[in-house]
């Protein structure tokens, strides 16, 4: 009896724990949280860089990790057909700079990668996992219209298709 107790103890914890994480994601229609971080040429970014246009901010957990290289690969790999619709991409995760220019320098990764070391800028976006002593960012996905707003938040990633799908929601969301 005390082992089922436990186990439904961990089940509402574990519960409580993802609509914790759910609850502080942007909205769509909320504008989105402001950022301002170093690239991996340590050049300042911030979200009203990309004002007027649209942003596709992605925050992924590891550089040069298969998920993480498949996905900013497939960026890569769309980025003209991304920028053909307005579009702009950045990468976000807690790894330093030096770690993001060996990734960016390997995979030639034409679009910036910031520095999110202590994870402030993934947690305004809901996108943090802190396990007590290692901080990663989840594989979280935003899509940011020209007034600076969130247009679309993707919170399941599947990497090998998750370019084409912003493709297709760009057409969409912009008329074309």
């Amino acid at each position: 009896m005390k082992l089922l107790a436990l186990f439904i103890i961990a089940l509402l914890a574990l519960a409580a724990y993802r609509y914790a994480a759910a609850a502080s994601v942007p909205a769509v229609g909320q504008q989105a949280p402001d950022f301002k971080l170093l690239d991996s040429k340590s050049q300042p970014h911030q979200l009203n860089d990309y004002a007027g246009g649209w942003l596709v901010l992605y925050f992924y957990p590891k550089d040069d990790t298969p998920g993480c290289t498949e996905q900013a690969c497939k960026f890569r790999d769309d980025l003209f057909a991304l920028e053909k619709l307005g579009a702009k991409v950045v990468g976000i995760s807690v790894d330093d700079s030096a770690s993001h220019a060996k990734f960016a320098e390997k995979y030639n990764l034409p679009f910036p990668l910031l520095a999110d070391k202590d994870g402030k800028v993934a947690d305004s976006y809901g996108a943090l996992r802190n396990l007590g002593v290692i901080k990663i960012a989840k594989r979280y996905t935003f899509l940011i219209d020209p007034a600076g707003k969130v247009a679309k938040a993707y919170l399941s990633v599947n990497t090998s298709r998750h370019s084409q799908e912003i493709i297709d929601d760009l057409k969409k969301l912009s008329g074309r």
